[in-house]
């Protein structure tokens, strides 16, 4: 099967399907100039993720950790969400039953619109207090660029603030698993701009199968979970999703 009847199977889903969940990775934020983790030129060609994505690395240097997530959250700012993005955040106006389960941390999602977003690994301008001093929620906004001081300081306790991100050694949030869950109880997931190499979201297209949904990996390589779906585009998200809305619009 070529692209262009993928892309038409694929509409044909979208008009048939009463819950529609789609997974994104950091592919889907490509195109609006935030780099993927993986590739060549990705976030962490300068960087292990050890220094800069565990608990272990903020412990040791919270300041240094800081200063890197500055530079990502002020690089999110001065990006806008691309057609990717406005795709999914149509389908989720069109469909209340639509979930979106993300990866990523830029809340370009969000800025696009979309609906029903569930954050897998937080985000960005979340924060929360490092000492978890019991005053203060989980995790809060906090859209200050750049902070007067870093590490900033946590306003309830005086002690120091850590990134709302999941980092690397760490548990999803269990009621971020229970939804992300909940969501795979659809008729047509989606996988879109994903590695497939991070879990527990690695697992989630085999789970959304074995539930009975028709599965779909959108992406311009083959991952580790290429074998899993009923149907395959190799594509970057925002060309072929543009293609599908296309076709979605010409038969209304």
């Amino acid at each position: 099967m070529n692209l262009e009847e993928g892309i038409q199977r694929l509409a044909e889903r979208l008009t048939g399907a009463s819950r529609v969940t789609v997974l994104t990775g950091a592919g889907v934020s490509t195109a609006s100039g935030i780099p993927t983790f993986r590739d060549a030129g990705g976030m962490w060609k300068n960087f292990r993720p050890e220094e800069v994505a565990t608990p272990e690395a903020f412990a040791r240097d919270p300041k240094f950790v800081w200063e890197w997530y500055e530079v990502r959250r002020q690089a999110v700012l001065d990006c806008r969400p691309n057609r990717a993005h406005e795709v999914l955040a149509a389908w989720s106006e069109r469909s209340p039953a639509f979930r979106l389960i993300t990866q990523n941390v830029d809340g370009l999602h969000e800025r696009a619109g979309t609906r029903n977003v569930i954050r897998f690994h937080g985000s960005l301008f979340d924060v929360g207090c490092w000492e978890e001093c019991p005053q203060s929620p989980h995790r809060w906004r906090d859209d200050t660029v750049p902070f007067p001081e870093l590490p900033p300081s946590c306003p309830y306790c005086g002690g120091i603030l850590r990134p709302g991100v999941v980092w690397f050694g760490e548990m999803i949030d269990p009621e971020v698993l229970r939804r992300a869950d909940a969501a795979l109880e659809c008729d047509l997931f989606l996988s879109i701009g994903t590695s497939s190499q991070v879990h527990p979201a690695a697992a989630l297209i085999h789970t959304a199968a074995a539930l009975g949904a028709f599965t779909v990996e959108i992406n311009p390589e083959a991952t580790p979970a290429s074998p899993v779906p009923d149907l395959s585009l190799a594509g970057k998200a925002e060309v072929v999703l543009d293609r599908v809305e296309d076709v979605l619009q010409r038969r209304t």
